[in-house]
């Protein structure tokens, strides 16, 4: 125990305290005591309790409390603080750019308890509806929590999707393009990623030699056939280095154990020497593309020769759930309809926020109607392209909508997500969702755990009977194909298509570029096999006005 580790101490219970809005005086004190400590010359530790009282720049009430450290190794008024305080708030103040008073704005007024909760905050540009966030501090946040997640060493799909095309590039400029082979997670398009995997023909030598740079990775591992590197931005590498060119080791590594070996108890003679394609041919299947390599249950049906048509990016013909500047958008609804318009898509619903999600600017009942005759205006001037009138509706603490049935009944459709309250039980969560599934104009049930991925896990619920209960209800289950949420999970999917219920990949799009997130929500898709067929956003306008109008004489509203 060094001065260095007291000093932490009251310099963390001197920002806790601030960000509780204690006594401000007292706050000031203790980080006063925390630079101080830093600066002495001699160790703490070593000083009897009345001399250290004596010490400049320390007082009576903070020697108390350097004494209380040393003898019981912990401080008991920064315990008791923490007890109350979220490990997500103390986790913020590790981001650059945020003090205890703006985290205590974020905690307290914008009910965010977690970096992953912030970020998405940022995304949705839901702190420039506070005072003393503006666009600039916002955009510095932003970046400096994406840093810190990126030296975590847990990244989302999108994250590694933007670093990979370098780092590939990089070894195929070494190595040459025939000579390295793409494999692993990455590969197998996971939600989020540890570690990019390459197959690199070659020997170890090259490979060290290469990655000899001005500013050399930290090699972690060491092993006979592989390599194992943390990059600068916190990304690891791991590389398996073959001397002999087949697809082995590629296919080995790229399936999960359980799905490899699965493959190799069913066909342990297994000939490596071709491609991919000729090891499920040769073995009597049908390829299976690596994003279904996780299962066994995947070979029983490659067996039984089961065409693996999943979804493509190609097959989403609308933009469902989108929110424009009325509530916590970027652009005005004409530029996202023009946007879409661009990008070759048939309509657009816009589904801002309810009036509950007042820190995302929420509609009130007049807001709404002003709205619903500025689209009208709108659909004159873009037609045939569409705009429908929708709402992502708050489900509440009880389990009902924000609004009444009466204001539900002037939408087109009515996506239901839950915003607030996510600390709940199983119990509560599913009281709440079931009954806002039962809501005769709930048209989608909106990201259905509310889970954000690397940084905050979804409230619990029961998959199967939310499933079921959409069924029976004719309520379709969203994928949010926002990177951060992937929401509900790609492994509900077979279940879900099982029950003849309808998913929808929707971009939850806050701005124009937010349009490009249907790849995330695709990409996931296909891992649970999800077709064109069986996903809303891949119906043509002609469809999808077809589908709403039966809906609705279906469920007599």
């Amino acid at each position: 125990m060094d001065n260095y580790f007291i000093a932490d101490q009251f310099s963390l219970l001197s920002k806790l305290m601030d960000i509780h809005g204690e006594n401000s005086f007292k706050a000031r004190s203790y980080s006063a005591a925390a630079f101080n400590i830093e600066k002495l010359p001699e160790q703490l530790i070593h000083l009897p309790p009345e001399k250290i009282a004596s010490l400049k720049g320390i007082g009576e009430s903070a020697a108390k409390k350097i004494t209380e450290i040393i003898e019981t190794g912990k401080l008991q008024a920064l315990d008791e603080i923490i007890s109350i305080t979220p490990l997500g708030v103390i986790e913020m103040l590790n981001i650059k750019g945020i003090g205890p008073k703006k985290i205590s704005t974020i905690w307290k007024e914008m009910d965010i308890e977690s970096i992953g909760e912030l970020l998405y905050a940022c995304n949705e540009n839901r702190l420039l509806l506070f005072k003393g966030f503006g666009a600039k501090t916002q955009q510095n946040v932003q970046e400096a929590i994406e840093f810190y997640f990126q030296n975590q060493g847990s990244f989302l799909y999108s994250e590694i999707e933007a670093i990979f095309p370098s780092v590939k590039a990089f070894l195929e400029k070494c190595f040459g393009e025939t000579n390295v082979q793409v494999t692993g997670s990455y590969r197998r398009q996971l939600l989020t990623i540890d570690e990019l995997e390459f197959v690199l023909f070659s020997t170890k030598e090259p490979v060290k030699k290469a990655f000899q740079t001005t500013v050399p990775p930290e090699l972690l591992e060491e092993t006979e056939n592989s390599l194992f590197y943390k990059l600068k931005n916190g990304l690891k590498l791991r590389l398996y280095i073959e001397s002999t060119k087949t697809c082995e080791r590629q296919f080995l590594t790229t399936g999960s154990a359980l799905f490899t070996n699965s493959f190799l108890e069913k066909f342990p003679k297994t000939d490596f020497t071709g491609t991919e394609v000729d090891i499920f041919s040769n073995a009597g299947l049908n390829y299976i593309p690596p994003f279904l390599r996780e299962s066994s249950n995947i070979i029983n049906q490659a067996q039984n020769k089961i065409l693996f048509n999943t979804i493509q990016l190609t097959d989403i013909r609308g933009i469902i759930h989108s929110h424009s500047n009325w509530s916590d958008g970027s652009n005005t609804i004409e530029e996202m309809a023009k946007a879409c318009i661009d990008k070759g898509y048939e309509y657009l619903v816009i589904s801002d926020h309810s009036k509950a999600a007042a820190y995302a600017g929420g509609l009130s009942e007049q807001k709404i109607q002003e709205q619903h005759r500025y689209i009208d205006e709108l659909n004159d001037t873009f037609s045939p392209f569409k705009i429908f009138k929708s709402i992502e509706c708050d489900i509440l603490g009880d389990g009902n909508m924000d609004y009444s049935n009466t204001i539900l009944a002037t939408f087109d459709l009515v996506i239901a997500s839950v915003h607030s309250n996510l600390k709940m039980t199983e119990e509560k969560a599913m009281m709440r969702l079931i009954r806002a599934i039962e809501n005769p104009y709930t048209t989608i049930l909106g990201h259905p755990t509310g889970r954000l991925l690397v940084s905050r896990n979804g409230y619990p619920n029961d998959h199967k009977k939310i499933i079921d209960s959409c069924a029976e209800q004719q309520v379709v289950i969203e994928l949010n194909a926002h990177p951060r949420r992937l929401d509900v999970d790609w492994q509900w999917i077979p279940y879900a298509m099982e029950k003849n219920i309808l998913l929808s990949i929707d971009p939850d799009a806050h701005t124009t570029e937010g349009f490009n997130d249907c790849r995330y929500g695709v990409l996931a898709a296909q891992k649970g096999g999800l077709t064109k067929e069986n996903n809303l956003s891949s119906f043509s306008l002609i469809e999808f006005e077809a589908f709403l109008s039966k809906r609705k004489k279906t469920k007599k509203i």
